[in-house]
């Protein structure tokens, strides 16, 4: 059976503050981001999901089930890594999953060793917990996470915090878990986005402002990012009040400056390619991004 999760006007409102505002959207399977800066509603949205909060308006529906009404039913086939994952540092990694296993009445020892092999901790079974790093924690929270073999795997901000090679480890991971189920990526990280998913859905200010392919998206930037040559701090400062900076790179006799704005001929500089990052820029600043 195909996975479906659907956002049907979807809205959530704390008093006066409206964290969701009428979110329509189906999520494929596969690896799919959620992707937009922190405050934007991406929280709110994951824990609508898990069903940890219900919506001021609108339903989700997942296979089928409504996630406000059959919460026993969407939780039996999700796995959730939150961003504030909690250990108990005394244990090890098997004990730990071994009580995780419990709580879900689940009685098959041979799915931990599972889930350990999966996410590369089975050679530290046996190691307490207190002592992994960053990456190996988050990698154990993701074991706990798939315990219970969910058709559907979120996770909230996975590699805040982490690496560079860590970070890599762990997108590696969550690519090779979406074979065989869907897993939904929540993070402000572009590039953790940029080397995972195909498809996202961009979030500002709790309304989604795109949803569909990460090509698409990073196109419609096209022509609004620009680079410069830059040899007179005067002129630096020139761009500056024109343009949003993406970066900086010195050279003994100039700058390389590389811009998102719109632009004119006169401007100088020259069009370059945007990537996902400057596109997410490009839109992020727009008061009324055309997407």
């Amino acid at each position: 059976m195909t996975n479906k999760i659907v956002f049907e006007n979807v809205s959530k409102s704390y008093g006066n503050f409206k964290a969701l505002d009428d979110i329509n959207l189906e999520i494929p399977e596969g690896m799919f981001g959620l992707l937009g800066p922190n405050g934007a509603g991406k929280t709110t949205f994951m824990k609508i999901l898990v069903t940890l909060l219900d919506p001021s308006k609108g339903k989700v529906l997942i296979n089928g089930h409504d996630a406000a009404n059959d919460k026993m039913d969407v939780r039996n086939i999700i796995g959730f890594l939150p961003q504030e994952f909690s250990i108990y540092p005394q244990l090890t990694a098997y004990e730990f999953l071994e009580y995780i296993a419990g709580l879900n009445g689940i009685k098959d020892k041979s799915k931990i060793t599972k889930a350990l092999e999966q996410v590369n901790l089975l050679d530290v079974k046996n190691k307490k917990v207190g002592g992994f790093s960053g990456g190996m924690k988050r990698r154990l929270g993701i074991a706990q996470a798939i315990l219970k073999e969910p058709k559907i795997l979120i996770v909230d901000e996975p590699t805040a915090g982490l690496d560079p090679e860590e970070r890599i480890r762990f997108r590696t991971l969550l690519v090779e878990l979406s074979q065989k189920r869907s897993v939904i990526l929540s993070t402000h990280i572009v590039e953790d986005i940029s080397s995972t998913c195909e498809n996202i859905a961009f979030i500002v200010r709790g309304s989604m402002k795109y949803i569909g392919s990460t090509d698409v998206f990073i196109n419609k930037a096209k022509g609004k990012v620009r680079e410069f040559v830059v040899r007179d701090t005067r002129d630096l400062s020139a761009i500056k009040l024109k343009y949003r900076i993406i970066s900086l790179r010195r050279f003994s006799d100039h700058t390389l400056v590389r811009v998102v704005g719109d632009y004119s001929s006169e401007d100088g500089g020259k069009e370059v390619e945007p990537n996902l990052e400057e596109a997410y820029v490009y839109f992020m600043h727009e008061d009324d991004p055309d997407v």
